[in-house]
């Protein structure tokens, strides 16, 4: 029996996504997300910054690969991976997300770009909505072996 391990994120990429074809496995994209929180202390109005590399397989890493750019705000769920190896005889260890689903936040209107209507008269909310199937957003766990650390 597995216990919970189920991670709930939202940020923004903190530069483009970079990808790996990794050979039997499938591609891999890894991105960054700043995840900010704030709170106050008193009278004083503190910010935390948390940086969270995020590990995307299969379909799911294509898409991130294509669509995701720096400064592009994602929610993120997956779970917590603990990746270890040994460096000048020091045991060393990184905390990463493996992402198993990645839902892309609409972009925010600016003010200089207007709604409109398209050739048929449907209003254009500028609001994307894309349809994919949902093997899009599976890892696949159950049938990779983990042998270690992917490092880019």
């Amino acid at each position: 029996m597995n216990n919970l391990n189920s991670v709930l994120l939202e940020g923004n990429l903190v530069k483009d996504p970079e990808r790996r074809d990794m050979e039997g496995h499938g591609p891999l994209v890894k991105f960054s997300i700043a995840v900010d929180r704030s709170y106050k202390d008193g009278q004083e109005r503190i910010k935390e910054v948390m940086y969270m590399l995020i590990e995307t397989w299969g379909k799911l890493a294509e898409n991130c690969g294509t669509f995701l750019k720096k400064g592009r705000k994602v929610r993120v769920v997956g779970r917590l991976r603990q990746n270890r190896w040994e460096e000048d005889g020091k045991i060393r260890s990184r905390y990463s997300i493996v992402a198993e689903h990645v839902e892309f936040v609409p972009e925010r209107r600016t003010e200089e770009k207007q709604i409109g209507c398209d050739e048929e008269g449907a209003k254009d909310t500028g609001e994307v909505e894309m349809f994919l199937d949902e093997e899009a957003f599976r890892v696949p766990d159950e049938d990779m072996e983990d042998d270690g650390e992917v490092v880019l």
